[in-house]
Protein backbone atom coordinates (compact mmCIF):
# COMPACT_ATOMS: atom_id res chain seq x y z
CA UNK A 1 0.00 0.00 0.00
CA UNK A 2 1.29 3.78 -1.01
CA UNK A 3 0.59 6.50 1.50
CA UNK A 4 0.12 9.43 -0.13
CA UNK A 5 -0.57 12.66 1.86
CA UNK A 6 -1.70 15.80 -0.16
CA UNK A 7 -2.21 19.53 0.98
CA UNK A 8 -5.41 20.70 -0.15
CA UNK A 9 -8.43 19.11 -0.78
CA UNK A 10 -9.80 20.27 -4.02
CA UNK A 11 -11.25 18.63 -7.26
CA UNK A 12 -7.29 18.10 -8.57
CA UNK A 13 -6.57 16.64 -5.20
CA UNK A 14 -9.63 14.28 -5.76
CA UNK A 15 -8.73 13.47 -9.32
CA UNK A 16 -5.12 12.38 -8.19
CA UNK A 17 -7.01 9.67 -5.76
CA UNK A 18 -9.32 8.68 -8.45
CA UNK A 19 -5.92 7.96 -10.58
CA UNK A 20 -4.24 6.36 -7.73
CA UNK A 21 -6.91 3.76 -6.85
CA UNK A 22 -4.90 1.28 -9.02
CA UNK A 23 -1.84 1.53 -6.95
CA UNK A 24 -3.85 0.68 -3.95
CA UNK A 25 -2.72 4.10 -2.58
CA UNK A 26 -4.17 5.62 0.14
CA UNK A 27 -4.59 9.38 0.63
CA UNK A 28 -5.06 12.18 3.22
CA UNK A 29 -5.55 15.33 2.66
CA UNK A 30 -4.73 18.35 4.86
CA UNK A 31 -7.48 20.96 4.22
CA UNK A 32 -9.10 23.60 6.23
CA UNK A 33 -13.04 23.19 5.28
CA UNK A 34 -15.87 21.16 6.81
CA UNK A 35 -15.89 19.02 3.32
CA UNK A 36 -13.70 19.45 0.51
CA UNK A 37 -13.93 17.13 -2.33
CA UNK A 38 -11.09 15.26 -2.22
CA UNK A 39 -12.52 13.62 0.71
CA UNK A 40 -14.64 11.42 -0.86
CA UNK A 41 -11.82 9.50 -1.65
CA UNK A 42 -9.28 9.23 0.85
CA UNK A 43 -9.21 10.70 5.21
CA UNK A 44 -9.49 14.36 5.64
CA UNK A 45 -7.87 15.71 8.18
CA UNK A 46 -9.61 19.55 9.14
CA UNK A 47 -6.44 21.96 9.45
CA UNK A 48 -4.87 25.34 8.15
CA UNK A 49 -2.70 24.32 5.46
CA UNK A 50 0.64 25.95 7.20
CA UNK A 51 -0.61 24.14 10.31
CA UNK A 52 2.84 22.77 11.53
CA UNK A 53 1.58 20.53 13.68
CA UNK A 54 -0.93 19.05 11.05
CA UNK A 55 1.64 19.11 8.62
CA UNK A 56 4.23 17.24 10.60
CA UNK A 57 1.37 14.35 11.57
CA UNK A 58 0.74 14.55 7.68
CA UNK A 59 4.39 13.69 7.29
CA UNK A 60 4.65 11.03 9.58
CA UNK A 61 1.41 8.96 8.49
CA UNK A 62 2.19 9.55 3.85
CA UNK A 63 5.41 7.64 2.31
CA UNK A 64 5.53 10.92 -0.03
CA UNK A 65 3.67 14.15 0.26
CA UNK A 66 2.43 16.55 -2.62
CA UNK A 67 0.17 19.57 -2.89
CA UNK A 68 -2.53 19.72 -5.36
CA UNK A 69 -2.69 24.23 -5.32
CA UNK A 70 0.03 27.20 -4.44
CA UNK A 71 -1.59 28.57 -1.82
CA UNK A 72 1.07 26.72 1.00
CA UNK A 73 3.83 28.79 2.32
CA UNK A 74 7.36 27.45 0.62
CA UNK A 75 8.83 26.98 4.36
CA UNK A 76 5.66 24.35 5.11
CA UNK A 77 7.14 22.35 2.14
CA UNK A 78 10.32 22.91 3.05
CA UNK A 79 9.56 21.27 6.44
CA UNK A 80 7.31 18.61 5.04
CA UNK A 81 10.34 17.53 2.73
CA UNK A 82 12.80 17.13 5.78
CA UNK A 83 10.04 14.71 7.73
CA UNK A 84 9.96 12.73 4.57
CA UNK A 85 9.83 12.73 0.54
CA UNK A 86 8.02 16.12 -0.53
CA UNK A 87 7.14 16.98 -4.22
CA UNK A 88 7.24 19.57 -5.88
CA UNK A 89 9.99 21.10 -4.22
CA UNK A 90 9.56 24.15 -2.25
CA UNK A 91 11.98 26.35 -4.18
CA UNK A 92 9.61 25.46 -7.02
CA UNK A 93 6.56 26.40 -5.07
CA UNK A 94 8.25 29.85 -4.20
CA UNK A 95 9.16 30.69 -7.43
CA UNK A 96 5.35 29.83 -9.34
CA UNK A 97 4.10 31.87 -6.24
CA UNK A 98 5.73 35.23 -7.26
CA UNK A 99 5.26 36.56 -10.76
CA UNK A 100 8.54 38.63 -10.31
CA UNK A 101 10.44 35.75 -9.45
CA UNK A 102 8.71 33.54 -12.39
CA UNK A 103 9.56 36.48 -14.54
CA UNK A 104 13.49 36.09 -13.74
CA UNK A 105 13.35 32.67 -13.85
CA UNK A 106 12.96 32.66 -17.67
CA UNK A 107 15.23 35.04 -18.49
CA UNK A 108 17.79 33.80 -16.36
CA UNK A 109 16.99 30.72 -18.76
CA UNK A 110 16.84 32.65 -22.26
CA UNK A 111 13.20 31.55 -22.20
CA UNK A 112 11.56 34.77 -24.45
CA UNK A 113 8.68 36.61 -22.47
CA UNK A 114 6.73 40.26 -23.13
CA UNK A 115 7.97 43.51 -21.69
CA UNK A 116 7.94 43.02 -18.18
CA UNK A 117 8.45 45.72 -14.85
CA UNK A 118 8.56 45.46 -11.43
CA UNK A 119 5.85 48.01 -10.16
CA UNK A 120 5.71 48.93 -6.14
CA UNK A 121 4.65 52.53 -6.35
CA UNK A 122 2.46 54.12 -8.20
CA UNK A 123 5.27 56.23 -9.85
CA UNK A 124 7.39 52.81 -11.25
CA UNK A 125 3.73 51.92 -13.16
CA UNK A 126 3.77 55.71 -14.73
CA UNK A 127 7.87 54.73 -15.40
CA UNK A 128 6.59 51.32 -16.86
CA UNK A 129 4.21 52.96 -18.82
CA UNK A 130 5.90 55.65 -20.29
CA UNK A 131 9.06 52.52 -21.54
CA UNK A 132 6.23 49.52 -22.01
CA UNK A 133 3.49 51.54 -23.52
CA UNK A 134 -0.16 50.89 -23.75
CA UNK A 135 -2.59 48.08 -24.09
CA UNK A 136 -0.54 46.20 -20.83
CA UNK A 137 -1.74 43.91 -18.18
CA UNK A 138 -0.91 45.14 -14.08
CA UNK A 139 -0.78 42.23 -12.04
CA UNK A 140 -0.67 41.29 -8.07
CA UNK A 141 2.80 39.21 -7.96
CA UNK A 142 1.46 36.93 -5.63
CA UNK A 143 -2.03 35.18 -5.43
CA UNK A 144 -3.91 35.80 -8.54
CA UNK A 145 -5.32 33.05 -10.81
CA UNK A 146 -8.35 32.67 -12.86
CA UNK A 147 -8.35 36.75 -13.91
CA UNK A 148 -8.55 37.75 -10.36
CA UNK A 149 -5.54 40.33 -8.96
CA UNK A 150 -4.79 42.09 -12.48
CA UNK A 151 -6.34 45.18 -14.47
CA UNK A 152 -6.36 45.89 -18.26
CA UNK A 153 -5.14 49.51 -19.06
CA UNK A 154 -6.19 49.96 -22.16
CA UNK A 155 -5.98 54.03 -22.33
CA UNK A 156 -3.96 56.68 -20.14
CA UNK A 157 -6.90 57.21 -17.73
CA UNK A 158 -6.80 53.30 -16.63
CA UNK A 159 -3.35 53.92 -15.23
CA UNK A 160 -4.12 56.58 -12.60
CA UNK A 161 -4.41 55.06 -9.24
CA UNK A 162 -4.39 51.62 -10.72
CA UNK A 163 -1.74 50.72 -8.28
CA UNK A 164 -4.04 51.66 -5.31
CA UNK A 165 -6.83 49.44 -6.96
CA UNK A 166 -4.82 46.76 -6.91
CA UNK A 167 -3.98 47.32 -3.35
CA UNK A 168 -0.93 48.99 -2.89
CA UNK A 169 0.67 45.93 -3.27
CA UNK A 170 3.61 44.48 -4.90
CA UNK A 171 2.64 44.02 -8.88
CA UNK A 172 4.13 43.54 -11.80
CA UNK A 173 3.29 45.48 -14.95
CA UNK A 174 3.08 42.83 -18.68
CA UNK A 175 3.09 44.57 -22.30
CA UNK A 176 0.45 43.39 -23.95
CA UNK A 177 0.72 40.28 -26.62
CA UNK A 178 -1.14 40.39 -29.66
CA UNK A 179 -0.93 36.60 -29.66
CA UNK A 180 -2.03 33.83 -32.70
CA UNK A 181 -3.41 31.85 -29.69
CA UNK A 182 -2.16 30.54 -26.47
CA UNK A 183 -0.77 27.44 -25.57
CA UNK A 184 0.10 24.79 -22.64
CA UNK A 185 2.75 22.50 -22.14
CA UNK A 186 2.13 19.87 -19.76
CA UNK A 187 5.16 17.64 -18.55
CA UNK A 188 6.19 15.48 -15.92
CA UNK A 189 9.87 14.56 -14.02
CA UNK A 190 10.44 11.59 -12.24
CA UNK A 191 12.59 11.45 -9.14
CA UNK A 192 15.89 10.43 -11.39
CA UNK A 193 15.10 13.09 -14.02
CA UNK A 194 13.01 11.25 -16.51
CA UNK A 195 10.76 13.43 -18.27
CA UNK A 196 7.99 13.16 -20.85
CA UNK A 197 5.49 15.69 -21.99
CA UNK A 198 2.02 15.25 -23.12
CA UNK A 199 0.77 17.13 -26.88
CA UNK A 200 0.45 21.13 -26.61
CA UNK A 201 -3.12 22.16 -26.02
CA UNK A 202 -4.65 24.68 -27.31
CA UNK A 203 -6.43 27.06 -25.28
CA UNK A 204 -9.42 29.53 -25.23
CA UNK A 205 -9.89 31.38 -21.96
CA UNK A 206 -13.31 33.42 -21.27
CA UNK A 207 -13.03 36.36 -19.08
CA UNK A 208 -9.69 35.36 -17.57
CA UNK A 209 -10.81 31.96 -17.33
CA UNK A 210 -10.20 28.65 -18.95
CA UNK A 211 -13.10 27.25 -21.08
CA UNK A 212 -11.51 25.05 -23.86
CA UNK A 213 -8.09 22.82 -23.92
CA UNK A 214 -7.35 20.81 -27.23
CA UNK A 215 -4.16 18.74 -27.21
CA UNK A 216 -2.83 19.07 -30.87
CA UNK A 217 -0.41 15.81 -31.50
CA UNK A 218 2.01 17.51 -33.84
CA UNK A 219 1.83 20.82 -33.26
CA UNK A 220 4.99 22.89 -34.50
CA UNK A 221 5.66 24.58 -31.95
CA UNK A 222 5.92 20.93 -29.89
CA UNK A 223 9.71 21.32 -29.61
CA UNK A 224 10.62 24.81 -28.89
CA UNK A 225 7.77 24.03 -25.86
CA UNK A 226 9.60 21.02 -24.59
CA UNK A 227 12.66 22.84 -24.52
CA UNK A 228 11.80 25.68 -22.51
CA UNK A 229 10.10 23.61 -20.31
CA UNK A 230 13.18 21.28 -19.93
CA UNK A 231 14.54 24.48 -18.99
CA UNK A 232 13.22 25.32 -16.04
CA UNK A 233 12.36 21.51 -14.71
CA UNK A 234 16.09 21.04 -14.95
CA UNK A 235 16.59 24.44 -13.08
CA UNK A 236 14.55 23.70 -10.59
CA UNK A 237 15.40 20.10 -9.77
CA UNK A 238 11.80 19.66 -10.19
CA UNK A 239 9.86 16.68 -9.51
CA UNK A 240 5.93 15.71 -10.62
CA UNK A 241 3.96 17.53 -13.22
CA UNK A 242 4.23 21.08 -14.25
CA UNK A 243 2.30 23.47 -16.63
CA UNK A 244 3.77 26.31 -18.47
CA UNK A 245 1.76 28.35 -20.14
CA UNK A 246 2.82 29.98 -23.82
CA UNK A 247 1.44 32.86 -25.98
CA UNK A 248 2.13 31.36 -29.61
CA UNK A 249 3.26 34.72 -31.98
CA UNK A 250 4.25 33.83 -35.29
CA UNK A 251 6.08 31.02 -34.92
CA UNK A 252 7.50 31.33 -31.81
CA UNK A 253 6.63 31.45 -28.11
CA UNK A 254 6.38 33.67 -24.99
CA UNK A 255 6.62 32.53 -21.65
CA UNK A 256 3.03 33.40 -19.85
CA UNK A 257 3.62 31.67 -16.19
CA UNK A 258 4.18 28.13 -14.76
CA UNK A 259 1.91 26.17 -12.08
CA UNK A 260 3.65 23.51 -9.91
CA UNK A 261 1.23 21.05 -10.03
CA UNK A 262 -1.44 19.03 -12.68
CA UNK A 263 -3.13 21.59 -14.28
CA UNK A 264 -6.46 22.51 -15.64
CA UNK A 265 -5.08 22.58 -19.09
CA UNK A 266 -4.32 18.51 -18.78
CA UNK A 267 -7.80 17.11 -17.79
CA UNK A 268 -8.53 15.68 -21.38
CA UNK A 269 -5.72 13.13 -20.32
CA UNK A 270 -7.75 11.00 -17.91
CA UNK A 271 -9.67 9.75 -20.81
CA UNK A 272 -7.63 11.21 -23.85
CA UNK A 273 -3.88 9.93 -23.09
CA UNK A 274 -1.82 6.84 -22.67
CA UNK A 275 -1.68 8.24 -19.01
CA UNK A 276 -2.85 10.80 -17.40
CA UNK A 277 -1.47 13.94 -15.86
CA UNK A 278 -3.03 12.36 -12.55
CA UNK A 279 -1.54 9.18 -12.87
CA UNK A 280 2.18 10.43 -14.04
CA UNK A 281 1.99 12.92 -11.19
CA UNK A 282 1.82 10.17 -8.59
CA UNK A 283 4.39 7.96 -10.25
CA UNK A 284 6.76 10.37 -10.47
CA UNK A 285 6.54 11.52 -6.59
CA UNK A 286 6.31 7.87 -5.67
CA UNK A 287 9.30 7.12 -7.35
CA UNK A 288 7.78 4.73 -9.81
CA UNK A 289 8.72 4.51 -13.71
CA UNK A 290 6.49 7.09 -16.22
CA UNK A 291 3.57 6.12 -18.15
CA UNK A 292 3.96 7.20 -22.53
CA UNK A 293 2.15 11.38 -22.46
CA UNK A 294 0.99 10.20 -26.15
CA UNK A 295 -3.12 11.24 -27.05
CA UNK A 296 -4.75 8.16 -28.13
CA UNK A 297 -7.94 10.33 -29.99
CA UNK A 298 -8.95 13.75 -30.89
CA UNK A 299 -10.62 15.30 -27.85
CA UNK A 300 -11.03 18.13 -25.70
CA UNK A 301 -11.94 19.40 -22.58
CA UNK A 302 -14.57 22.12 -21.74
CA UNK A 303 -15.15 23.38 -18.33
CA UNK A 304 -18.20 23.59 -16.02
CA UNK A 305 -18.36 27.05 -14.08
CA UNK A 306 -20.99 27.87 -11.80
CA UNK A 307 -23.55 26.08 -13.00
CA UNK A 308 -23.75 22.80 -14.07
CA UNK A 309 -25.88 21.71 -17.54
CA UNK A 310 -28.25 18.94 -17.78
CA UNK A 311 -26.53 15.75 -17.39
CA UNK A 312 -28.10 13.56 -19.30
CA UNK A 313 -28.23 15.95 -22.60
CA UNK A 314 -24.87 16.40 -21.89
CA UNK A 315 -23.94 12.25 -21.94
CA UNK A 316 -26.63 11.76 -25.01
CA UNK A 317 -23.66 13.35 -26.98
CA UNK A 318 -21.64 10.48 -27.87
CA UNK A 319 -18.02 10.77 -26.80
CA UNK A 320 -18.98 12.50 -23.72
CA UNK A 321 -17.33 12.33 -20.22
CA UNK A 322 -18.85 13.71 -17.44
CA UNK A 323 -16.58 14.90 -14.32
CA UNK A 324 -18.84 16.85 -11.20
CA UNK A 325 -16.42 17.70 -8.68
CA UNK A 326 -19.41 18.12 -5.90
CA UNK A 327 -18.89 21.36 -5.78
CA UNK A 328 -21.63 23.89 -4.57
CA UNK A 329 -22.41 26.14 -7.67
CA UNK A 330 -21.73 29.56 -7.86
CA UNK A 331 -20.71 32.24 -10.02
CA UNK A 332 -17.22 31.95 -11.12
CA UNK A 333 -16.72 28.67 -9.27
CA UNK A 334 -15.12 25.70 -11.73
CA UNK A 335 -17.40 22.99 -10.38
CA UNK A 336 -16.87 20.01 -13.24
CA UNK A 337 -15.50 19.16 -16.90
CA UNK A 338 -16.58 17.40 -19.77
CA UNK A 339 -14.19 15.71 -21.85
CA UNK A 340 -15.44 15.52 -25.51
CA UNK A 341 -13.80 12.35 -27.74
CA UNK A 342 -13.69 11.38 -31.12
CA UNK A 343 -12.94 9.64 -34.30
CA UNK A 344 -11.57 12.71 -36.31
CA UNK A 345 -11.21 16.37 -36.09
CA UNK A 346 -13.76 17.68 -38.02
CA UNK A 347 -16.11 14.76 -35.56
CA UNK A 348 -14.45 16.41 -32.42
CA UNK A 349 -15.38 20.01 -33.42
CA UNK A 350 -19.43 19.19 -34.01
CA UNK A 351 -19.34 17.53 -30.74
CA UNK A 352 -17.81 20.47 -28.94
CA UNK A 353 -20.24 22.68 -30.44
CA UNK A 354 -22.74 20.42 -29.55
CA UNK A 355 -21.72 20.53 -25.86
CA UNK A 356 -21.15 24.30 -25.60
CA UNK A 357 -24.84 24.59 -26.42
CA UNK A 358 -25.74 23.04 -23.23
CA UNK A 359 -23.26 24.90 -21.03
CA UNK A 360 -24.63 27.07 -18.81
CA UNK A 361 -21.44 28.54 -17.30
CA UNK A 362 -21.62 31.98 -15.01
CA UNK A 363 -18.64 33.61 -15.01
CA UNK A 364 -19.54 36.34 -12.36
Amino acid sequence: MLRIGVVGGGQLGRMMAEAGAGFDARFTFLDPTDSPCAALHGRHVQANWNDSAALESLAQDSDVVTFEFENIAADAVAHLASQCPAFPPAKALETAQDRWAEKSLFRSLDIPLPPVAKIDSQSDLDAAIAEIGLPAVLKTRTLGYDGKGQKVLRETKDVSDAFEELGSVPLVLEGFVDFDHEVSAIAVRGRGGETRTWPLSRNEHRKGMLHCSIPEPGHPLQALAEDYISRVLTELDYVGVMAFEFFAVEGALLANEIAPRVHNSGHWSIEGAATSQFENHLRAVAGLPLGTTERLVPCAMLNVIGALPERDAVLKIPGTRWHDYGKAPRPGRKIGHITVLAFSDEQLSERIEAVEKLLVNDLG
